[in-house]
């Protein structure tokens, strides 16, 4: 495969969400913003607006990074009882911030894996 094909070739979901790339044409476009999305990739024109990424990736990294939280503050407690504010300061910029670095690779991948695999909002057929 030559370099220049390579270039404009698909990247793989991963890729895309941690660079940041354009699943179509892999043009550094996905984000216009630290988590927000481009209304369009300005390479090749696909309309990142039509895909319905929603709040999926912020609900779920919440609820991962909140389990764990509790896991790690249960056994801080039970372990070395450290003073209430201890645990406020270890534990709520730990969730605060996984989840807010986390939230642009989940966007991104979700979004990316919609477009792979031609995902649309499901609809119902009238004539079965």
């Amino acid at each position: 495969m030559t370099r220049e094909h390579k270039e404009n070739a698909a990247p793989e979901p991963a890729e895309a969400a941690i660079r940041g790339l354009c699943p179509r044409c892999g043009a550094k476009t996905l984000f216009a913003s630290f988590a927000g999305f481009a209304p369009r990739c300005s390479a090749c024109g696909l309309d990142f607006a039509s895909f319905n990424v929603g709040d999926g990736p912020a609900a779920f990294l919440t609820l991962i990074w909140g389990t764990l939280v509790v896991i790690l503050a249960v056994w801080l407690e039970l372990a070395a009882d450290p003073p209430w504010w201890l645990h406020v300061l270890l534990w709520l910029p730990l969730v605060v911030g996984g989840t807010l670095v986390s939230l642009r690779f989940a966007k991104g991948l979700l979004l990316a894996l919609e477009y792979r695999n031609a995902a649309r909002e499901g609809r119902i057929d009238p004539n079965p």
